[in-house]
């Protein structure tokens, strides 16, 4: 069978590149007002499975969260830096990270545990992502 290849020519590639050097720099910082700004944040890993699975349960329940996937391993250390900083005192940066009212929640774990015993969706309306 043949099997398709992406092209990508290394004009391309090197703007691609020179975009995440730029956007490195710019989005961390902003990091603290994009929690502290937004009812609910989930910061993953872009393509993995327990980001997907922390945002498919949030929509069911009618939140609309957002969701900040970390691309490259050198975008993602960047990332931990400066969540370790608003986090405070924590060390282990550990993806998914869920935010609700601009307060670090837990991971996928916490999210699902609290979904179970019925105390998530008080504590989505506490912080303004449910109205109902």
């Amino acid at each position: 069978m043949h099997q398709v290849i992406p092209y990508m020519s290394p004009q391309n590639n090197n703007m691609k590149k020179n975009y995440y050097n730029k956007k490195e720099k710019e989005n961390n910082p902003c990091m603290l007002k994009m929690v502290s700004e937004n009812a609910v944040i989930v910061i993953g890993r872009h393509g993995c499975c327990m980001t997907h699975v922390v945002k498919r349960l949030l929509q069911s329940l009618g939140v609309n969260p957002v969701i900040h996937e970390v691309e490259e391993e050198k975008d993602e250390v960047c990332v931990a830096k400066e969540l370790e900083s608003i986090i405070e005192g924590k060390d282990n940066v550990q993806f998914p990270m869920v935010f609700i009212g601009g307060r670090l929640f837990g991971g996928l774990d916490r999210v699902m545990a609290t979904h179970i015993s019925g105390e998530l969706v008080p504590l989505l309306k506490q912080a303004g992502a449910l109205w109902l």
